[in-house]
């Protein structure tokens, strides 16, 4: 086609509205708004899309992409890294999946090491546990931070593992969280608790006081840590949560879920409401409601409050019996937290202050749910984590 020539598209309207004999005089514009109408129908779905995967850009420590993406080079990346990144995945051409006992299947882990690591020493060890929607991939977009902290003395060395937590053994926002939790989804909770925990145990140099095996997490990750590190004080005495989900029946006096906190309006919900809102984005275009989250771990009715106190860390702080000098326990989150988890994180903060029980925290002013406020975090993590496990730490 000559650029003189008018684009193919409006020729075919011109024919499409052109009026044919005997035809009534309105028919040309009935056809034009029906084809207005799937017009806009296309649009409203391309923007949802377009919505959707900006949502998923945007917070990153809680939603990862839309399907299992390819893993960066691991080559490349150790060659960028003081430490390593051992691979026992299959994300880069060979099966190196380690056998999980509980799930009954093999799964995706990376192991990292620190700079300079000798087998002869013994090192903190920390499961990092990904946000809801990611697998294990989503750690090598972070271990270059956490290495970098390493190397410039800013953070003690460790031993770090990154198991997958993901429901099919893929990234995938359209698949349910498990929440690191044992559930109709699969013994998620023992496979970190044992599988994950043996096998590096096993294959690595790592020290064995509890006070300096760490759970880690962010999102569902940092929920995890709590909850996991609660059931087992045995094995973990150090909790770290970025953005994490502490208070599953938060509400207000009111009963409403998505208010701020205020110590004179608060309580625990006593209802399962399926479709109300956890999150919503872009004035409610995007909206994830409680049966996304819940359901596929807790099930429906009857009785889904009951199965989610058991599990909820606020409640797990009298259930546990957690008393003061348990565990040393680091939560940072923003005051602008789209699903609304610093609601979640001070309700579980004002708590701990009425038990006498000491948690660190960090509040970034402005911070969302997402990956550039959870950086933000991290300078303060290296500040408080040092003197807690850097005693454990080769020097």
């Amino acid at each position: 086609m000559s650029l003189r020539e008018p684009p193919r598209e409006i020729e075919l309207l011109a024919v499409r509205f052109a009026p044919r004999d005997n035809q009534h005089p309105m028919k040309p514009l009935t056809n034009l708004f029906h084809t207005l109408k799937k017009g806009l129908l296309v649009t409203a779905r391309i923007m949802l899309i377009t919505g959707i995967a900006t949502l998923i850009a945007g917070c990153q420590t809680f939603a990862g992409p839309l399907s299992d993406g390819p893993a960066k080079d691991i080559n490349k990346l150790n060659c960028s890294l003081k430490g390593h990144v051992y691979d026992f995945s299959f994300n880069h051409g060979k099966d190196n999946r380690i056998y999980s006992e509980c799930l009954e299947l093999k799964r995706d882990l990376y192991v990292y090491t620190p700079p300079k690591y000798d087998p002869k020493e013994r090192y903190p060890l920390v499961i990092w546990m990904h946000g809801y929607s990611q697998d294990e991939k989503s750690f090598l977009e972070i271990i270059d931070k956490f290495d970098k902290a390493i190397a410039e003395g800013m953070f003690p060395k460790a031993v770090i593992a990154a198991p997958d937590g993901s429901p099919q053994g893929r990234a995938s926002f359209f698949d349910p969280g498990t929440l690191f939790l044992n559930s109709p989804l699969g013994r998620f909770e023992d496979y970190v608790v044992y599988d994950v925990y043996n096998h590096v145990v096993k294959n690595f140099s790592i020290r064995p006081e509890r006070e300096s095996h760490i759970l880690a997490g962010a999102s569902m990750g940092g929920f995890a840590a709590f909850n996991l590190g609660f059931k087992h004080k045995d094995r973990f005495g150090v909790l770290i949560g970025i953005h994490p989900p502490l208070n599953l029946r938060y509400a207000d006096c009111r009963g409403r879920t998505r208010t701020d906190f205020d110590p004179n309006c608060f309580s625990l919900t006593d209802r399962y409401r399926p479709f109300a809102p956890v999150a919503q984005f872009y004035g409610g275009l995007i909206t994830i409601r409680q049966r996304r989250i819940l359901a596929p771990v807790f099930g429906e009715e009857p009785n889904v409050v009951g199965r989610v106190a058991l599990q909820n860390p606020y409640e797990m702080l009298d259930t546990y019996n957690i008393k003061p000098g348990d565990f040393s326990m680091f939560i940072g989150y923003g005051n602008e937290d789209e699903f609304n988890f610093d609601a979640h994180c001070e309700s579980f903060l004002y708590k701990t202050r009425q038990m006498g029980i000491r948690v660190y925290s960090v509040k970034v002013i402005g911070g969302h749910h997402d990956r550039a406020t959870a950086l933000k975090m991290l300078p303060t993590l290296g500040e408080w984590i040092t003197p807690v496990v850097g005693p454990y730490s080769p020097k």
